[in-house]
């Protein structure tokens, strides 16, 4: 004997009950066609299994069906009904028919509730319509089997579902029983993974008050999603499809559990208007053949019969059920899994295709990042621009240039950065050209009237051969400058930095020699003193080039070791590339450096020492005065060049030459080309020594 619950009618008032093809009567109405078809179809494979003589032979299988109203309390009443008269018939010795299995309920409720009363009795259970995926516990439900996939498969399905079609703001209905409850929270933990948030979940039931299926309504109104998921049966969902409908709700995209998406009700036209489109996953269905004549042939004037099941069924218990496994006629494998589940297989039912998009802020633009909004869902963001020199165009983050790039204004694509140095066609590097080749250009006039007058008695008391060569250095050392300009390359870099390093150890050498002739032409004016003697013209030429001989090999070791390099410095402005000359080895720029402030030093002490010099032309000063000049520069230089930025730092180091070498060239001679130009009167010897006759009387 097996026992069959179906919820023919849906409300408890007056029903009926079919049984071992005899009727009764329960108080039920609302008949459920598709309930009804359930019960021809189970009445129809016994009958199927009791023709084939080859299937169970010498034994026929009997049923009884019972109403159970979609309710838990009357599904729970019926199975022990069930299990009441089998106790009673088991009392009669000639009519001992067990109950071996039970075939029961269409909703997860009502399965919940005899699976959980009848498993600890191992009575097999076998629903056709209950989903949850609670049933699927096998400590709680040691007995329960369905043909019906679990709802753990279709959450999975359905999540898969939402991700196809990137909504990630979605609302979600459940209803108020079991089927609503897990359903709803085994697809969002599916969605979560995928980073799909749920704006809300309502819960209805088809025994709410109106009050509370408006409240649903009203949050669906207030929220801005367009997509809602509606884990719910068809029963359930109706009176909220209804208000729905009345209020004229529409633009939503409908996601229906299987409960629903196939249901008789909401396929109307009336209800096309709302939920029009709406997608969801059926069970897989098919032809079976020879049921469309059994159905047609269903009579109320004509009696079914069923013969009554044999001892065979006594012995089969719930393992037997656990070791189904065979191909039908269809070709489909039936069998059932650990927790006593089928085969998942769904096929997917569109109402009618519509486009649609659900998102709570919507998608960032180009140029902007996703900002968390505290407290809210993780799709609830404010779009805020990409930081300097980031960029967002394919995703919702923002990501960094490579190096020599930057964004853009709109922050959606990275530029090459433009690349800087100090030009010739510029302001400032037209300007620095101009006042080197100025020095240069008065340099050479100094040297042409050195030349011209090198007969003259200054021109002769000034060394004219160290006052010659430091005017040549003087030259090139306002014409280092240009090197400095333009766009740094590997012979452009070396020669700048040695250049200026030995034209300044040059003229520095030179300002040295003619120190000490000066102090040594004052000390031979002193009686027995012989000094102007050891200190002639070969002495003086191998001052001069040994200074600068050693300034050559720091400058040779410096080129050999680690040279100066072009380099693109990009610490100075994140927009752009500063092109410049990377010293190589800071060392040897420093002991470059170092080296002509040693001798600028030594050059000032002993021009300071010199300065009281008695004639009327004392040049000791003009070189103290000088020498501190190109000190005060120097040591201003350094912090200078430290910190300027980019292509300044190259102005301050032009500065620091240009300034230095025009206050030796103005400090040194300008004084003696005002006398031989302007005053040539005390261009005499007389004149340049009268001083120093007064002081030898």
């Amino acid at each position: 004997m097996i026992g069959g619950i179906f919820p023919i009618f849906n409300k408890q008032e007056t029903v009926i009950a079919s049984f071992e093809r005899k009727t009764e009567r329960v108080n039920c109405s609302g008949f459920d066609l598709r309930a009804f078809r359930w019960i021809q179809v189970m009445m129809f494979a016994i009958d199927e299994i009791n023709r084939d003589e080859f299937l169970l032979p010498n034994i026929s299988l009997g049923y009884k069906i019972i109403d159970s109203c979609a309710s838990p309390t009357n599904v729970l009443r019926a199975a022990l009904t069930l299990v009441r008269e089998q106790d009673k018939e088991e009392t009669t010795p000639q009519c001992h028919l067990p109950m071996t299995a039970l075939v029961a309920e269409s909703g997860s409720s009502q399965s919940l509730a005899v699976a959980g009363t009848l498993g600890p009795f191992r009575v097999p259970m076998v629903s056709y319509f209950s989903t949850c995926a609670c049933l699927s516990d096998r400590s709680k439900y040691p007995s329960f089997f369905r043909t019906i996939p679990s709802d753990y498969y279709q959450a999975k399905a359905l999540a898969s579902l939402v991700q196809r079609h990137e909504w990630t703001w979605i609302g979600a209905l459940q209803s108020d029983n079991d089927y609503g409850r897990n359903g709803i929270s085994a697809f969002t933990k599916e969605v979560e993974k995928m980073g799909v948030c749920i704006a809300f979940v309502g819960t209805i039931l088809r025994t709410y008050p109106p009050s509370k299926i408006n409240e649903v309504v009203e949050l669906i109104k207030q929220s801005t999603v367009k997509v809602i998921l509606a884990f719910v049966p068809e029963g359930d969902l109706y009176p909220l499809m209804k208000e729905v409908v009345r209020q004229n709700i529409t633009g939503i995209q409908w996601i229906a559990s299987e409960a629903w998406v196939t249901a008789a009700r909401p396929s109307t036209p009336e209800m096309f208007k709302s939920f029009g489109g709406t997608v969801g996953f059926v069970v897989r269905k098919m032809a079976i053949p020879k049921l469309g004549p059994f159905l047609k042939n269903i009579s109320p004037y004509s009696t079914s019969q069923s013969a009554f099941v044999s001892d065979f069924w006594e012995t089969m218990v719930n393992d037997r059920l656990q070791k189904v496994n065979f191909v039908d006629e269809y070709g489909e494998k039936v069998f059932f899994d650990e927790n006593g589940d089928p085969p998942a297989s769904y096929e997917l039912i569109n109402w009618q295709l519509r486009d649609g998009e659900s998102v709570c802020t919507g998608v960032c633009p180009n140029g902007t990042r996703k900002a968390q909004i505290k407290g809210q869902p993780v799709c609830c963001f404010d779009c805020i621009p990409c930081a300097d020199g980031s960029i967002s165009n394919t995703t919702a983050d923002c990501i960094l240039c490579p190096e020599e790039y930057w964004s853009n204004e709109r922050r959606d694509e990275c530029i090459i950065k433009t690349t800087e140095f100090l030009s010739y066609t510029e302001t400032m590097g037209i300007i620095l050209t101009a006042l080197s080749l100025f020095g240069a250009s008065i340099t050479l006039a100094t040297i042409i009237i050195f030349i011209h007058f090198r007969e003259t008695p200054i021109v002769k008391a000034n060394n004219s051969e160290l006052s010659s060569l430091l005017l040549v250095s003087l030259f090139f050392c306002f014409l280092c400058p240009l090197t400095f300009i333009g766009e740094p390359t590997v012979w452009s870099c070396m020669l700048r930095h040695t250049a200026f390093g030995v034209t300044f150890a040059l003229c520095i050498s030179c300002v040295l020699g003619k120190t000490i002739v000066v102090v040594t032409a004052f000390r031979a004016t002193q009686p027995g003193n012989n000094m102007a003697g050891r200190f002639g013209p070969v002495q003086q030429r191998i001052i001069v080039f040994s200074c600068t001989a050693i300034q050559i090999v720091i400058c040779v070791l410096w080129l050999k070791i680690n040279p100066p390099f072009p380099d693109k410095a990009l610490r100075y402005n994140n927009k752009k590339i500063i092109l410049e000359c990377n010293t190589g080895s800071d060392a040897a720029f420093y002991a470059v450096l170092g080296y002509i402030s040693l001798l600028a030093a030594v050059c000032l002490v002993l021009a300071f020492l010199a300065r009281k010099l008695p004639d009327n032309f004392n040049e000791a000063k003009f070189i103290s005065f000088s020498m501190f000049i190109f000190c005060a520069v120097w040591a201003t230089f350094i912090p200078a060049y430290i910190s300027s930025p980019g292509k300044y730092t190259v102005a301050v180091e032009i500065f620091a030459i240009w300034s230095s070498a025009f206050g030796l060239l103005l400090s040194i001679f300008l004084p003696k080309c005002y006398i031989i130009l302007i005053k040539p009167e005390r261009n005499t010897k007389k004149h340049m020594m009268g001083k120093v006759k007064k002081i030898l009387r």
